[in-house]
């Protein structure tokens, strides 16, 4: 035998063919090893640009948040690399950059992780004992402070302020800007809370915000801004105040951080309130637009009872959506369609019944957090796209799941 290297050119195409029925059962024989180069039959050296991290020809790295590319070996590298991140403690910080996340229902968002990214990496380029520094101003549900890139984290007192109080906010922020006086702030862009009070402390600042961050040169510190509603580039130097759009950078991933809470007491100036929190308003999930909400249960084809789901989105509470098969039947009103077609979705889940997965529909859902999937096909796109697939009869579901939510109720009563 002699030691020529043969090339498998079948097992090469699976792997470039994410959509290929035998693709996840090679992407995962080949996960600690997967091809990025080879060498083409007519000798040119070939690239896999569906790798996560793969520079793209105009030097922009591609970042996975679908899941589509990267669900196989990142499950691996999870169980084998997880206990082995690098642990970062900072006895003595040095300097400080602030990042304020936005923590939809509490949690923290992909772009608030993309945030705790970047931050990281401006640390890194300044000094070792510069921290990142984690505001916490609402409640918080997540507990993996360290994994996402804090070095320190403060939280600020919950009985003194709300959900929305931006001028309490601010006054807190700006007591710690005169404590620590960081480097940096950062927000995320294009939010509700965040980005206003990035605006505000900007103001307080007497400094120029850079907004709409979607790109950061560490060795100049110029910023690719996106303007004219996204279809052109503005660059500038950064300024102390950022407010950064979601993936302006890659999120921690190889390295665990102290998460140290700070204990000294930061006291802001006592304000007078001119707005008043009144707290939350029920709002009828049907009467909100598919872009705003956060909970949709969307039905397709493979719906046999309407009445069933509409039941169902009721007792759940959640927004209803549909796919273009199921509007053009009439099964469903034209502004409920969800896809490139209709309307572009941003909910944290998005519960997909009877929905095979067209390309249109799943370019619709592709900032969705969590995807559900239930359908009697398993290879079917969507089940492809999702985080948590469920293969069965999406009427026995149906009603199972009314079954249980009427159990539940009944409970509750007798409890009460």
């Amino acid at each position: 035998m002699n030691d020529i290297k043969r090339r498998d050119p079948r097992s090469e195409w699976i792997l470039r063919n994410r959509l290929h029925p035998e693709h996840s059962t090679y992407a995962l024989t080949h996960a600690t090893g997967i091809m990025s180069e080879w060498i083409g039959p007519t000798g040119v050296k070939r690239k896999n640009p569906h790798l996560v991290g793969f520079i793209g020809p105009s030097g922009l790295r591609r970042i996975d948040r679908s899941g589509l590319q990267s669900s196989q070996q990142t499950s691996v590298k999870v169980q084998v690399d997880i206990d082995s991140r690098r642990f970062i403690q900072i006895n003595a910080p040095s300097d400080y950059i602030v990042v304020v996340p936005e923590l939809p229902g509490g949690r923290f968002s992909a772009q608030d992780k993309d945030l705790f990214g970047l931050a990281q990496q401006l640390a890194s380029k300044h000094s070792e004992t510069t921290a990142v520094l984690g505001v916490i101003l609402s409640p918080l549900k997540d507990t993996a402070l360290g994994e996402i890139g804090m070095d320190r984290v403060y939280f600020a007192d919950a009985s003194e302020f709300s959900d929305y109080d931006p001028e309490a906010h601010l006054q807190q922020l700006t007591a710690i800007e005169r404590e620590f006086n960081p480097l940096y702030w950062l927000f995320p862009e294009q939010t509700s809370i965040s980005a206003d009070l990035g605006r505000r402390l900007s103001v307080k600042l007497k400094v120029r915000a850079t907004s709409n961050v979607w790109q950061l040169d560490l060795d100049t510190l110029i910023a690719t801004c996106r303007a004219s509603g996204g279809t052109s580039d503005l660059y500038r130097p950064v300024s102390r105040v950022i407010l950064a759009l979601a993936e302006c950078a890659e999120p921690v991933s190889d390295t665990r951080h102290e998460a140290k809470p700070i204990d000294q007491a930061i006291n802001a100036v006592d304000v007078i309130k001119r707005i008043r929190n009144l707290g939350a308003v029920s709002v009828d999930p049907a009467k909100v637009a598919l872009s705003e909400a956060e909970f949709i249960l969307s039905g397709g084809k493979g719906i046999a009872n309407w009445d069933a789901f509409h039941e169902l989105a009721r007792r759940l509470g959640a927004t209803e959506g549909a796919s273009r098969v199921a509007v053009d039947d009439g099964h469903m009103p034209r502004d409920r369609q969800v896809g490139a077609t209709g309307t572009w979705v941003t909910a944290r889940v998005y519960l997909a019944i009877g929905i095979s997965g067209a390309i249109q529909h799943l370019q619709g859902i592709q900032a969705c957090d969590k995807v559900i999937a239930i359908n009697t096909d398993p290879g079917c796109d969507m089940i492809k796209r999702a985080d948590l697939a469920v293969i069965v009869d999406s009427s026995e579901l149906i009603q199972s799941m009314l079954d249980q939510l009427q159990q539940r109720q009944e409970e509750v009563q007798n409890v009460a």
